[in-house]
């Protein structure tokens, strides 16, 4: 019985009916093998979400390289749509007009946007940021736009997304101590104007709570940010510039400052390890363009390591990029029709690879549930840490 099945045949804890517009997180099993792991499930109107999960992202409503019928095969359970980018282009209100993002992108299971925020506070140079909010310059033709609290909560819930994030500002986790505390303050403050601008009507607002790798700033927010009563929290401002091994410091410390009995959400993260070891300190909640972004430059994750598929060794291969491997890709394609596909820039060649990509991160998320569910997770990372170090020390020396 698949995951999606389960959760529709499974009244869980209790009734799992879920208010229109409010998501509820069901906390079924906690690792009992020496780590923080933890098996969930987050009810949502447009149906239920297994944790640990991973969220393929969407940027302007669309999985880069692939449709929906293509993420529905993969059991995608829940996308990620872009405020920023949604609202320059086409627009919150046109969305709206036409019956909202999931009409809109013709997806009928959940989805999260993010505030904006992120984008915003990138642009380095064409942004400033004053108490009020934002003003900043279109990417796409220079135009002036200012996004505030407010109006970050009003475009997200116009687009209609399950869940929807506060208005924060992501410094990197390496900027100055100094503005990084005028940041907290700041972001705190936006929490409470987006609180206050939230209809809960449509969409659940999840918290963010920064600080960089500042343990007592990752306290003292967290406290700040976990006293407004949420559907949810999530860590935001890690993997922006800091060492893994760094960000895995921070996230150890800072994920069991949330609250138990709500969804943790780490943000941009990552890597397969990162994946991992970021479950293993409590984590329910990722998402990352890693795996659609490596697709498109011909990096694929596999059981036996990374393949570089454009390299020449793979012109005459007619293995599978991953024998172990079931996805449509690796069933049907040889290693040299793909390299072949991406030497001659073909579009086929980055809906092959994201659609493999996508297959290795969703199935290892499953495999995480699974080992979480029975109590051996501590043993899964381990091995699974070990097992990556290897294939990459074997393809540093293969170069």
């Amino acid at each position: 019985m698949g995951e999606q099945q389960e959760a529709k045949q499974s009244g869980g804890k209790g009734d799992t009916r879920v208010e229109p517009g409010m998501v509820r997180f069901e906390l079924l099993h906690e690792d009992a093998s020496g780590t923080k792991a933890r098996r969930g499930r987050l009810h949502t109107p447009h149906g239920p979400v297994e944790t640990p999960i991973f969220m393929p992202v969407g940027t302007v409503g669309s999985v880069k390289g692939v449709g929906p019928d293509d993420l529905l095969t993969l059991d995608a359970q829940i996308i990620l749509g872009n405020t920023y980018h949604l609202m320059l282009r086409p627009g919150e209100a046109l969305v709206g007009e036409l019956g909202g993002l999931h009409r809109f992108v013709s997806w009928n299971r959940p989805m999260l946007t993010d505030s904006g925020g992120f984008q915003v506070f990138s642009l380095s140079g064409k942004r400033k940021i004053t108490e009020e909010g934002a003003a900043f310059q279109s990417h796409l033709d220079g135009a002036r736009h200012f996004l505030t609290p407010e109006r970050s909560i009003d475009i997200q819930e116009t687009l209609g997304a399950d869940v929807i994030m506060a208005f924060d500002e992501c410094p990197p986790s390496t900027e100055d101590r100094a503005y990084l505390e005028a940041s907290l303050a700041r972001t705190t403050r936006w929490l409470h104007r987006c609180v206050k601008a939230w209809s809960r009507e449509r969409s659940s607002l999840f918290g963010i709570v920064q600080g960089g790798l500042h343990e007592d700033l990752r306290k003292r927010h967290a406290e700040e940010v976990c006293a407004v009563d949420l559907p949810g929290y999530a860590l935001g401002g890690y993997s922006v510039g800091e060492a893994p091994e760094a960000m895995h410091d921070g996230v150890a410390y800072s994920a069991p400052l949330l609250p138990r009995d709500k969804p943790r959400y780490l943000m941009g993260v990552g890597t397969p390890v990162d994946l991992v070891t970021c479950v293993e300190h409590g984590v329910d909640m990722f998402d990352c363009v890693l795996p659609t972004r490596c697709a498109r430059n011909g990096l694929l994750f596999t059981s036996e390591g990374k393949v570089v598929i454009r390299n020449a060794a793979y012109a005459r291969d007619s293995r599978p990029v991953d024998p172990a491997c079931t996805c449509y890709t690796c069933r049907n394609f040889s290693r040299a029709y793909l390299r072949h596909l991406f030497a001659a820039q073909e579009l086929l060649a980055m809906r092959l690879n994201t659609i493999h990509n996508l297959h290795y991160f969703l199935g290892l998320m499953a495999e995480v549930r699974r080992a979480v569910a029975e109590d051996r997770f501590a043993t899964f990372a381990r091995e699974f840490r070990a097992r990556a170090k290897a294939q990459e020390a074997e393809r540093t020396r293969g170069r």
